[in-house]
């Protein structure tokens, strides 16, 4: 029974990093349809969420088999919990980059952002793609250290979504005003995404430790890597 339980455990965790891959390719394509008014970038995205769903779904199916034949329990039980709630974070991080993507093909034959804030968004998709791949990592490789640092670049994430917003404030603003609920929408797109991979992280590391992290505990991982870290000589 310990051997079925496991190698469905691994069957399950190998699905949710698939699923963690897809949602993150899903934001790389619908930032650059955003980034170059690219329709078919976008309309891929939009035929291809589907995918993610489904394996959603098959995730779903496969961690409540595990509840309901195997009656884990302990460190068992929070791995299949996790898993449960890891597909919703992964789902919505997908459902945010078909927003993206809807908002291209919205505005298409137009850009959607105005040159001010093209910036932004190109370093926030970076970040968030960055992110989709951490989330997949850490899902395979269930290093807690390593999800703990994935709150330091939900951060940088955070410092670019509020700048953006001195921008819209801004008395040069010149766009109008479906501009600005446009940029206002999409940064919020990206700062959520930003906040789904934390989340998973959080998860792996209750996984691993028992302990769902608090913001002071991310902190003292992070100065804990830095003290490990061999910096060299400038």
């Amino acid at each position: 029974m310990r051997v079925a339980y496991n190698e469905q455990m691994d069957e399950l965790t190998g699905l949710l990093g698939e699923m963690a891959g897809l949602a993150g390719t899903a934001m790389e394509r619908a930032t650059q349809a955003l980034l170059q008014a690219d329709l078919p970038l976008a309309e891929m995205v939009i035929e291809e969420h589907d995918k993610i769903t489904e394996l959603g779904a098959v995730c779903e199916e496969k961690a409540f088999a595990l509840l309901a034949l195997q009656g884990p329990v302990a460190g068992d039980l929070r791995a299949v919990v996790s898993g449960i709630q890891i597909v919703a974070d992964i789902d919505r991080m997908g459902a945010l980059a078909l927003h993206i993507a809807k908002a291209t093909r919205r505005r298409h034959p137009n850009h959607v952002l105005p040159d001010e804030v093209s910036g932004y968004f190109a370093e926030m998709g970076r970040i968030a793609v960055s992110l989709g791949a951490a989330t997949r990592e850490i899902l395979e490789t269930r290093d807690p250290e390593r999800a703990a640092r994935l709150h330091e670049e939900d951060e940088a994430m955070d410092d670019l979504h509020r700048h953006l917003f001195t921008v819209l404030m801004d008395r040069e603003w010149k766009h109008g005003v479906a501009a600005a609920v446009d940029v206002t929408l999409l940064g919020r797109f990206y700062e959520r995404f930003a906040d789904h991979a934390v989340e998973v992280g959080r998860r792996v590391i209750f996984l691993v430790t028992g302990k769902l992290p608090t913001l002071e505990d991310f902190h003292t991982v992070q100065q804990r890597v830095d003290k490990l870290t061999v910096y060299p000589e400038s």
